[in-house]
């Protein structure tokens, strides 16, 4: 299944503070978690952590909670507009030195965000669930544009 992914995190190259995904269909609920965000960057501090609407979890559980939300898909494809986004996913399933959650088979789609954006912007900019909404909604109306 494919699930359309947004992070939003502390400054360029800064720590994870949020993450979703959306799934393609609707047979499955999103994914949607935090992480405290200890140092906010002035912006950070104006425009993302005022968006959260979740409860903040430690890192630790973060990954488990993303691992577990992915084990079950035998093939997830997670699709983004942004290589930073697709980053911290990554990390997310790296546990320690050599070990990582038993995600396989897992695929990252970079899109250009230039190429398929609607130029709509998401319903609460800086909050990674409806910028994943957001990315769904115009990669399916590209790819919809574009079909024969």
């Amino acid at each position: 299944m494919r699930y359309f992914l947004d992070t939003e995190f502390n400054g360029f190259g800064g720590e994870l503070i949020s993450i979703a995904l959306v799934p393609e269909g609707d047979g499955r609920v999103p994914f949607y978690s935090a992480v405290e965000c200890q140092n906010p960057t002035p912006w950070v501090a104006q425009h993302i952590i005022p968006q959260l609407d979740v409860e903040q979890v430690t890192h630790s559980c973060l990954g488990d909670q993303f691992g577990a939300y992915l084990i079950d898909d035998p093939e997830p494809v997670l699709v983004a507009d942004w290589p930073e986004d697709i980053a911290h996913a990554a990390r997310l399933l790296v546990i320690g030195p050599g070990l990582m959650k038993p995600v396989r088979n897992i695929r990252f789609d970079l899109v250009d965000a230039a190429l398929i954006s609607s130029g709509t912007g998401s319903a609460v900019p800086h909050n990674a669930y409806h910028d994943a909404l957001r990315l769904r909604a115009d990669v399916l109306a590209y790819e919809k544009r574009m079909a024969p």
